[in-house]
């Protein structure tokens, strides 16, 4: 089944603030997020499985993978769609292999170094960045910029997804490399009606 990665969001339970976190990344399905990653970095194991099950039960609804951040056990658990790991995870080979061939898996990269890598080792997708500065990840590496994240899509075949600060006002640069999507937490998450903001960025995307 062809994946649409347009609008990829990773949930971050400490960016919606006030607002109800299952009920925040509802409305962002319904404003037309098209991939939902979950990462919880601070989770026990017990409560990301309970996470995890909910977010699948959601996203199931509006017919969207579901992809688990980093915990290949969680993601086997909860038969999740997939898994994303990064460069300090367990190898990218070793995950392909727990996971088997019918699950989408993921890669973080930020040069084509990577990016090659990635391909050759069973990665579906890669997710490129950080693109810009972002305070949703304070451990993130140096942003690549645009042109970081143009020789990256060029270096290999497979879809690359950009992350990193990435909002509507600079959608249109990032699409112009030609990616295959934009992944994003608190251009959605951060926002006060997760709907609008998500609805927004599709609407972008699309144009």
């Amino acid at each position: 089944m062809p994946v649409d990665y347009s609008l990829y969001l990773i949930t971050d339970r400490y960016l919606t603030g006030t607002k109800e976190f299952y009920s925040s990344v509802s409305r962002a399905l319904q404003g037309g997020v098209t991939i939902l990653q979950v990462r919880e970095k601070d989770a026990a194991s017990k409560e990301f499985y309970s996470i995890g099950l909910k977010l699948k039960e959601m996203a199931a609804r509006f017919n969207v993978p579901l992809i688990v951040n980093d915990r290949v056990d969680i993601a086997l658990a909860i038969d999740a769609d997939g898994v994303h790991v990064g460069q300090g995870d367990l190898p990218l080979e070793v995950v392909r292999r727990l996971l088997g061939p019918g699950k989408l898996l993921g890669y973080s990269v930020s040069n084509p170094q990577e990016a090659r890598y990635g391909e050759r080792n069973g990665a579906d997708y890669l997710g490129a960045g950080p693109v810009y500065s972002t305070g949703s990840k304070p451990d993130a590496s140096r942003p690549i910029g645009i042109e970081g994240l143009r020789e990256i899509k060029q270096s290999v075949s497979i879809p690359v997804v950009a992350i990193g600060g990435i909002s509507v006002s600079t959608l249109n640069m990032v699409k112009d490399t030609g990616v295959d999507g934009i992944s994003v937490i608190s251009a959605i998450l951060s926002q006060d009606d997760t709907f609008a903001a998500a609805r927004e960025l599709m609407e972008s995307w699309r144009k």
